[in-house]
């Protein structure tokens, strides 16, 4: 039976979806009308659009401003085309997307950390010289799929970040599309080899699938980012149930326990499908204007900022609240109240007070609270290890 939580963030996000469908097409921008430099000067089509939607335009050049500044980018990319190992070591760097890398490494410590504490006596009887070893290559696994997955995005939104995220070094030219390629090949064939030989067969099997599902979010003929509801449900995937499980299999596999439900790792994996969902649908909040300009459909573009931030902090304050009321019903000593009760009400509190600062027409504003919503996802990994 779905828990309340549960429930009521599903009403949320399926009531977002059914409104996205009933909204009409936007109109679409070829990408050749964009011109050689579309994040510097808007097109006429995308200029006249910005016009009618109350400054648009300026929100664009804001965008851009606000991310980085041009003439040390243009140093960089001049740098990475004359060879320097430092600037394509630097392009390398922002291509993995650290701020996906470091929620990967979270999720890894704090599932590994709570999986020895679930193991009674595994800490004394862990074969160290066995268990460290295989933790870092698994680690190595996870963050090639991460670079996997957001690399080939980027390969295939090149365009669309030349006007949402400039700065970002396929858009920018820092790094060729063919480095970015062989970047991209090189960590989606490593990572499987490196799973299927040092874990079981059902972990490989999983990563495959999150393999597969981030490919096809950005890869043609299916590019599952098109629909909101679809590239929701990827990202929740993979965010949400895939990397906790995976990780916490792993372990209890390593120290050769068998594997169980725990009711804490039942409810990490709970709340973080659902905070992934969130996650998926504010991701697109910063990017409204290019993603109408390539006809990509997210429900950013069809209810605009100020409705989706609002239904996201809703959706997130009902699962704190439902961490909180999860804490307090079940059984005593199933859980440590602090941290669950305490903690998780004084993330709530913090998101409240973001969503309460958000200015829906500034972009530097939106991408403050986008970015915010990160530093959750990153505390309740913190949490997790404690509760």
């Amino acid at each position: 039976m779905m828990s309340p939580r549960t429930s009521a963030c599903g009403i949320v996000i399926v009531a977002l979806a059914l409104l996205e469908t009933s909204c009409p097409s936007l109109a679409f921008v070829s990408p050749s009308s964009l011109g050689r430099n579309p994040y510097r000067a808007c097109p006429p089509r995308i200029d006249a659009i910005s016009r009618q939607n109350h400054g648009s335009a300026a929100r664009i050049r804001m965008a851009v401003e606000g991310d980085f500044d041009p003439d040390a980018l243009s140093r960089s990319v001049e740098e990475a085309k004359a060879g320097s190992l430092k600037a394509r070591f630097r392009a390398l760097y922002k291509f993995t997307r650290p701020h996906t890398i470091r929620g990967t490494i979270l999720a890894s410590i704090a599932g590994t950390t709570r999986a020895l504490i679930d193991t009674p006596g595994a800490l004394a009887s862990a074969d160290w010289g066995t268990l460290l070893p295989r933790a870092f290559v698994g680690m190595i696994a996870l963050l090639l799929g991460n670079a996997f997955i957001v690399g080939i995005n980027q390969i295939y939104d090149k365009d669309i970040d030349k006007m949402n995220k400039p700065f970002l070094p396929v858009a920018s030219g820092e790094m060729s599309k063919r480095f970015a390629w062989g970047t991209v090949l090189g960590a989606g064939i490593i990572g499987p080899i490196i799973v299927k030989h040092f874990f079981p067969a059902l972990l490989f099997k999983l990563y495959m699938f999150g393999w597969f599902l981030g490919a096809i979010y950005s890869v043609p003929p299916i590019r599952t980012k098109r629909n909101a509801l679809a590239a929701g449900l990827t990202i929740a995937t993979v965010r949400g149930f895939l990397l906790n499980f995976g990780v916490y299999y792993a372990v209890r596999d390593s120290i050769g326990a068998t594997f169980t439900w725990s009711p804490k790792v039942s409810f990490i994996a709970r709340f973080m499908t659902i905070f992934a969902t969130v996650i998926a649908v504010t991701k697109d909040l910063p990017d409204i204007e290019g993603d109408k300009a390539y006809n990509i459909d997210t429900l950013a573009t069809k209810l605009g900022v100020a409705k989706i931030a609002k239904g996201a902090s809703a959706c997130l304050l009902l699962n704190y609240a439902g961490a909180i009321a999860t804490g307090l019903l079940t059984k005593p000593g199933t859980f440590n109240m602090i941290p669950m009760v305490g903690g998780h009400l004084a993330l709530g509190l913090a998101l409240l007070s973001r969503f309460r600062e958000l200015d829906s027409e500034s972009v530097p504003s939106i991408k403050k609270y986008y970015k915010h919503i990160w530093d959750l996802f990153y505390l309740e990994y913190m949490l997790y290890v404690f509760i």
